[in-house]
């Protein structure tokens, strides 16, 4: 790789510049839903939508909670709407906990205000920039490689 100093530095500024810019834009399509839920609550349903039916233990762990404590969060997203349980089809001493409709239907919003905010931005950018937006995010994500689920669902990506 020929590089030198200066135009690493460059790129890194304007790769971390535009990855706070992103930042912004999910922050803002995330801030109405937590006018209902928590940012852990609204994570817990990020991971149900994507994953489908958990359970407990399966679910806390993919959110890095203790099985103990996190039930009580359950209990206040059954009591809110938000999941309920159900069994598991697969053993009847298994409990699954899920989405409810209301719960995918808050995560749907956000991703769809997430969705039309890169979309107005975009809008804003001739098709010459455009394309390079998206050449340089190609180039970028590959020399990244895209991130495993678990590790943006710490964000309720």
């Amino acid at each position: 790789m020929n590089q030198t100093p200066r135009l690493r530095a460059q790129t890194t500024e304007a790769i971390l510049t535009s990855s706070r810019a992103l930042l912004g834009v999910v922050a803002r399509s995330v801030s109405p839903a937590l006018e209902f839920v928590t940012l852990p609550q609204f994570r817990v349903l990020v991971v149900l939508t994507s994953s489908g039916p958990l359970r407990m233990g399966s679910l806390a762990e993919r959110m890095g909670a203790n099985s103990s404590t996190f039930s009580r969060s359950i209990d206040r997203m059954v009591a809110g709407g938000w999941v309920e349980r159900g069994p598991s089809p697969d053993s009847r001493r298994e409990v699954l906990i899920r989405a409810t409709e209301s719960g995918r239907a808050l995560v749907d919003e956000v991703t769809a205000r997430r969705r039309h905010a890169v979309s107005d931005i975009i809008a804003t950018m001739s098709a010459e920039d455009q394309q390079s937006v998206v050449s340089a995010l190609e180039i970028f994500a590959d020399a990244a490689s895209e991130p495993a689920v678990e590790e943006l669902l710490i964000l309720g990506l």
